[in-house]
């Protein structure tokens, strides 16, 4: 099988052979054109055989992704103790996107120097994987995303080496979006702002058939906002087409974030850290007001921020076109309760990172979402200390009665 794109030649060429999934298994890309062979027919299909079909379907996932670990265990050696055993589980492809070792050792083949290259073997495992009808095998390639749309754009900006292998991997994600999306925007029903709230809104109401000319029965038209424009395909990663692609890879995580171990999340956290100017010294002022100070506290904020702007340490280019996918993931890294406490201290250090970065640049879509996030975190550090106090000093106070348990009942019967 071997993957054109657009009459370019793609830097990876897969070669991978399908026994018994069709070419329809796979949704047609506009992109990367597939040339495959369609498997004979079974002459005499039987209509009657109807359990065999889940049970080749679960096999040939289990195969499909025993296969792709033991290839994966032979591009990094360093993790193949850790990796090789996961394809004996029942669930290989799970086992690997929950493991910390195997995730550990592909995140260090990643950051190594040389990687992110057209023939870099590990990007072209990536980008093979992804192509994989298994949805597990999917979302362990999705889970890498944040870190290789951090590391490319922090060294694509540092006039790194070749980055093919990084930008077909981000290209992937991209014109798979693209596809699911067809070609139509991402709309939403924006409130109408003249009513008290959501639930005053009456729905619109219906024209009456003896009155169609009557205006108050005339219904109300909705208010609907472009979430996200149309999605043109790519065929290479362009200058001015770089934040859009990074930001689409990393929406497509966002969507499956809830599936995603914690490994990922840190990933994000710290590149959006860096992307904003983690050195910036004004990062730690943005807490020393209370919410009763209002806009002069804004404002005189503001003045520092721009006066400090030059000293903010290493920075890239940030639009507000990147910051909306990475303000989103850490939101639910701030405010999902399943997270461990190790994300949500990182992502309160790097939400008020994007604050400070949001300000110096004056993007006002960012600065209102980023302030709204650290007000959020810091009520729920404020409720949770409070609750802690409340029961140390419940449990140092001798003379606090304690409530005595009732009495077990056991109902017998006669």
């Amino acid at each position: 099988m071997e993957i054109q794109t657009n009459g370019a030649a793609s830097p990876f060429a897969v070669s991978s052979t399908t026994s018994s999934t069709s070419s329809n298994d796979r949704s047609p890309n506009p992109i990367i054109t597939t040339t495959t062979t369609n498997p004979p027919k079974n002459p005499n299909p039987n209509p009657n055989n109807h359990t065999a079909n889940p049970m080749q379907s679960w096999w040939e996932s289990i195969s499909r992704a025993r296969s792709r670990i033991h290839s994966l265990s032979s591009i990094v050696p360093s993790g193949s103790d850790s990796i090789s055993p996961l394809a004996d589980s029942d669930c290989p492809a799970r086992s690997l996107l929950d493991s910390p070792s195997a995730g550990s050792a592909v995140s260090s083949a990643l950051r190594l120097p040389s990687s992110g290259s057209g023939d870099d073997p590990l990007c072209q495992w990536i980008y093979e994987t992804h192509l994989s009808p298994d949805a597990d095998l999917r979302l362990v390639v999705l889970s890498f995303a944040p870190l290789i749309a951090g590391l490319y754009l922090s060294r694509v900006v540092s006039s790194s080496p070749s980055l093919a292998g990084f930008e077909s991997v981000l290209l992937a994600f991209y014109n798979a979006e693209a596809r699911s999306r067809s070609g139509k925007p991402v709309l939403v029903s924006v409130p109408d702002l003249s009513c008290p709230s959501l639930y005053h809104s009456p729905p619109p109401r219906q024209p009456l058939p003896s009155s169609k000319s009557s205006q108050p029965n005339q219904p109300r038209p909705l208010s609907v906002g472009v979430f996200s424009p149309p999605l043109e395909p790519q065929i290479g990663v362009k200058s001015t087409k770089r934040a859009c692609v990074v930001a689409v890879a990393l929406d497509c995580f966002y969507k499956k974030i809830s599936l995603m171990p914690a490994r990922s999340k840190l990933d994000l956290c710290e590149f959006a850290s860096a992307w904003s100017g983690q050195n910036c010294p004004c990062r730690t002022d943005l807490d020393k007001a209370d919410d009763d100070e209002g806009i002069g506290f804004v404002s005189e904020e503001f003045s520092k921020l721009r006066v400090c702007r030059e000293g903010s340490g290493s920075r890239i280019p940030f639009p507000w076109e990147l910051m909306q996918p990475v303000l989103r993931i850490l939101g639910h890294c701030l405010l999902a309760p399943l997270n461990t406490q190790e994300v949500r201290d990182a992502a309160s250090a790097s939400v008020r990172c994007v604050y400070a970065r949001a300000s110096h640049d004056l993007v006002p879509q960012a600065i209102l979402a980023a302030r709204s996030l650290i007000q959020l975190d810091r009520r729920a550090r404020s409720a949770a200390a409070a609750v802690v106090a409340a029961s140390a000093n419940v449990s140092s106070n001798p003379n606090t009665p304690s409530k005595q348990r009732k009495p077990e009942v056991f109902l017998a019967s006669k």
